[in-house]
Parts: C-alpha cells; structure tokens; sequence
C-alpha cells in the first residue's frame, strides 16, 4: 500500500511540474513535492503552501487541452483517452486529446464562419449527454464567443427568458427542444443562428452532424484575458426569474484545479464519471474543467433517466476510478442489492449538491468498502470545503475549506464568529478576492452589491465550524429548496402554480423527503368555484400543470390546500413560517 501511495504522490508531482503550467500558469504551489493529494496530515500546512499565478492571458483550450495532446504525442501521458461515451444502446466513442482538439476546432470554424459569432458573443446550449454538447464548451474556448448551459428540462417559457435575459445570439440544441425554440424565436432579436444535433435536417437551422463532416480543423485558438467573461450559469433565487452568473476563464479554466487535484484526487491515469445533468455548473466542475486539467479521462454514460441498475453496471463494467454524484443518487444506489456488483476498479467517490446524511455514508461504506467524500460549493464558486483524500471524515460534516477561499461563519455584521456558533458562511473578498468566484450577477447590479457583507461573500448558507475547523451545513439562508442536487427557487413554483384558475394564491416552501432529501411542497389557497372538487384530481391536475408550465423537476411533489397563507402585516408570505411548520421545528 506504501508503494502504491509512493508512487501516486510522484505522479501527481510530475503531473503539477508540467501543469506548473503549461507555458501560461506561473506556479501551482510553492513545492509540488508536500502538497500531493496523499500527505494532507497537514491541512494547514496545504493551505499554506497553496498558491496558484494567474497570467494575464489565459484559454483553456489552448493553454491546457492542446498541451495535453502534445504530452499525448510525445508520449508523456497514460493511453486512456480523454473522453469516453456510452449509451444503453451499446454505441460508444473515445476521444484522444488529439482527436478532441481536432473535432473542438471544426466546431469552432463553424460557430466564427457559418454562424458568424464573434468573440464575446453568447451562446446557449441546451443538450442531454451527447458528444456533441463537450465539443461546443470547447469550440466556445477556442472562438471565446461566451457559453450559457441550460437543462434539456426547459419548458418553451424557459427558453424564451433565457434567450432574452440574455441576449443569446445562437443556440444549439436537439430534435426535442427545437420546435420550441422556433416558436419564441421571432421574440429574440439578438438570435442569429440556430445549430441542431440531429440526424434530419430542419428548415432554419443548421444540421451540426452534417456542417462538421465539412469543416476545416485548422483553427487558431482566440487569446483571451484571463479575466475576459468565459461563461454565464443561470442560477434560482428565492424572488424574481433566475439571475445569470458570470464567470472568467481563469475562475473556472484555473480556479477548477482545486476540485481537481485535491477534492476529486485525478491523475491523467483516472478515470472520471460525473452523473451530474449537463444544464448546471456541477458539469462543468466535474465533467469538464477540473478532469482535463488533471489530463483524465472523463467518461459519461448517456441515460435518459435515472436508473440504479444501469448506474451499478456501469461502474461495475468499466474502469471508473472516480465516482461523482448527488446524494439523492447515493441513496437510491444503497437501497438496492448490491452484492452481485464487483467495483475493481472505483477508488474515489464524491458527493455534491446537497447534504449528504451519515446513515447513507455508513450504507455505502459497508457495501463498497468506500468512503464518500462531500463537497460544498455553489454555482457562483469552485469548492469551498471539502472532505479530501486522506483526511478524516466526519460524518455529516462538509469538511474543512479549500486551499483556494479562506471562510469563515459571520454574523449579521460581517464579524467572524468563534467555533460552534451558527451563523451565515462567507469566503473573505477583501482586500484581496481570490480566483475561483464568479464576477458578478449579469444586469443586476443590486443583487451582485447584496452578496458582500463587511469583507466576505455571503454564500446564502447558514453553518457552523467546530473546534476542530470542520464545517457543518445547517440550512440555506433564504428559501431555496435543494432537491436531488437541483436549487428550486419558490418564485417561479408559485408563478406556475398561480396560472392555474383554482388557485388564489400559493407559498412553496422544501418538505423533507428520505430519498432527495428534500422535495417542493406548495401550499394552495383555492379559489371558491373550486372548494367542493375532488382534491385528490385536482392535486394532480395542478402538479401536471406546474410540469408543463415550467421545467418538470420543479413542480410540487407534495400539496396541500390551506384557509390562508400566514402573512407580515405587510402583506408579505411568511414562508419561513411554512417551512418551520414542515420541518416540524415549532
């Protein structure tokens, strides 16, 4: 086991002297030779050590993925490849870094000539887990034209805001959501262009399998600012439609190093699979940026929908080293029989998006011999704390923050609050705000101004640190709900809910759930004409409803109807109120 551990930590060393840095990034810590994944006996002394440049130039593309491929050639790098699809149906594609940089520069020859974008212009994305959708992050790096992701889950409603709020110029997505697209697209006139991955061909749009068979893969990579806008993520809020969260291409391109090397513990002889849904920020951490800077293989296995089995063959069929996933996933895993599934090769896993509770470690613990490893971060950050590789676990906890932030618990004044007392969590901003946050809220400066609290980011989660400087999650700060690693903001539920003609008015509020956790419940006050109908019908019309009005995840899985909803004497929903009551804390 010695040699085993001996052996990692000097490939990690050689790993880091070469990303130390691929021509562009000065230093990633002061000595690579103390600071590998396997000796963290001495937490502080990582930190402490922990030190990354950021040039003034910086792509990730450029600086990161096409180095890979010149490591790739000169065979420097193990013969895994650097990405690897499956799909249920048996069809499967692997990658070199050569042939992913090949492929991302057709793309990007077509997003510049055919679909004329230019540097800093937006592009949304919309696709399930096809190739196509990691061709187009790249092709974006390259082109630096800026990538907006959304879930396959979007309604045309969804989509219409999206392309507006944002001013999208183009838009790539499939068969599925293209008629939709096509009916709210008169409505956006900064659209310029539509891309389609499908095997038809449809009017208006250009057909992405056919334009790649004839693109040149000769392209020369933009040269973009390290803190030139990269990406923008849409993200749910407790009030108002969600808000756009910008981030640079080094807080991602760079700051994702951090999940990478000492969360997620990749060597470019790893083999990474994240379950996570293309639409969020949890893909880009583990299905993109902090894989490849590693030089792993990211591996995906295209399910339409969840399904344990297929989970549990699948990690049992092929090499997967590093596992990633929500903890809803996890307890849907244990809960079934696990003793015919052999993981010979899983070594790592991680967990995000949500808390994940001890009995569900301990479950997982005993039938895999492996621990999980939690993380904590958001959409507007990289990891923020984490349980590392080993570092002892305590159940329940969050572990201890990333080399990258310095947090802290504050109070309501921006002061640093001593151990063991609640408060909300912050990451220090001043005077100097480290890498790895985003920039700002996109056109909405007030709410951007509303996250700083004396010199801290206020993250909107309430927490503790104990005396041993772990962290615990007690609950988010305002009233979004975290399902199965989605935040559901209550705004959007109660707009959907209150469309429809029973409904007076309604408050969303989360309700604990012992598979996700936590699921949307809405309380309905109906409208007369509708007091004397068959509840039991109408609950379902009404979910069915919230389904089609707004994305599906998001619709109330429980309902109840109420007199009338408590209120300030302002008129406001107390929806605190609601939540205690659910959580049976008064």
């Amino acid at each position: 086991m010695l040699a085993h551990v001996t052996m990692k930590m000097l490939h990690h060393a050689k790993c880091f002297q070469h990303l130390a840095i691929f021509g562009s990034v000065r230093a990633l810590h002061k000595d690579n030779r103390t600071a590998t994944p396997q000796n963290f006996s001495n937490y502080e002394s990582m930190k402490q050590d922990f030190k990354l440049g950021i040039p003034e130039y910086f792509n990730f593309a450029k600086d990161v993925l096409d180095q890979w491929t010149d490591k790739e050639k000169a065979g420097k790098k193990p013969s895994n490849p650097a990405f690897w699809w499956i799909n249920r149906n048996g069809e499967e594609v692997q990658w070199s870094f050569e042939e992913l940089g090949s492929l991302s520069r057709k793309f990007a020859n077509i997003l510049s000539e055919a679909c004329s974008l230019q540097r800093g212009d937006r592009v949304i994305l919309i696709l399930p887990r096809v190739p196509e959708w990691w061709l187009a992050n790249v092709a974006c790096l390259r082109t630096g034209t800026v990538l907006i992701p959304g879930t396959t889950q979007l309604t045309q409603k969804d989509i219409l805001y999206r392309l507006q709020s944002s001013k999208a110029n183009c838009i790539i997505t499939n068969d599925v959501l293209a008629p939709a697209v096509d009916a709210v697209a008169p409505k956006c006139e900064n659209l310029r262009s539509k891309l389609i991955v499908s095997e038809n061909s449809r009017e208006g749009w250009g057909n992405l399998k056919e334009m790649m068979k004839h693109a040149s893969d000769s392209h020369t990579c933009v040269k973009t600012k390290h803190n030139e806008i990269m990406a923008i993520f849409f993200t749910s809020g407790t009030s108002g439609y969600p808000k756009m969260t910008a981030h640079t291409h080094s807080s991602f391109g760079l700051g994702l190093s951090v999940n990478g090397r000492f969360w997620l513990d990749l060597t470019p002889s790893d083999v990474m699979w994240n379950t996570s849904d293309t639409g969020w920020a949890k893909s880009a951490w583990s299905s993109v940026f902090s894989p490849w800077i590693q030089g792993a293989c990211v591996f995906t296995h295209h399910l339409p929908r969840f399904e344990p089995t297929s989970i549990l063959q699948t990690l049992s069929k092929y090499p997967i080293t590093v596992f990633c996933s929500a903890p809803t996933v996890y307890r849907m895993l244990v809960q079934n029989d696990m003793a015919s599934y052999k993981f010979k090769s899983l070594k790592h896993c991680v967990s995000a998006g949500e808390p994940i509770t001890p009995d569900v470690t301990e479950k997982w613990r005993n039938k895999t011999g492996l621990d999980i490893y939690e993380g904590y971060g958001q959409t507007e950050t990289v990891l923020i704390c984490g349980n590392f590789k080993g570092m002892k676990i305590k159940p329940g906890s969050m572990g201890k923050p990333s080399p990258a932030f310095d947090v802290k618990i504050v109070d309501v004044n921006g002061n640093v609050l001593p151990p063991g007392q609640e408060g909300d969590i912050g990451i220090q901003v001043l005077p100097n705000r480290p890498f790895g946050l985003f920039t700002h809220y996109v056109d909405n400066p007030s709410k951007t101004a509303s996250t700083l609290r004396g010199n801290f980011y206020i993250t909107g989660d309430r927490g503790y640190m104990d005396e041993d400087g772990y962290f615990w999650f007690v609950a988010r700060a305002d009233d979004v709900i975290l399902s199965s690693g989605y935040r559901i903001g209550p705004f959007e539920v109660e707009n959907a809910l209150n469309e429809h003609p029973s409904v007076a008015e309604s408050a969303v509020v989360s309700s604990p759930d012992p598979i996700r956790g936590e699921v949307v419940k809405a309380f309905v006050v109906l409208n007369p004409d509708y007091k004397s109908h068959d509840q039991e019908q109408l609950i379902k019309e009404i979910q069915e409803h919230v389904k089609k009005t707004t994305a599906p995840y998001k619709y109330p899985r429980k309902v109840e109807f109420i007199q009338e909803l408590p209120k300030t004497i302002s008129g406001k929903t107390k929806r605190n109120e609601l939540r205690k009551k659910e959580w049976k804390t008064i």
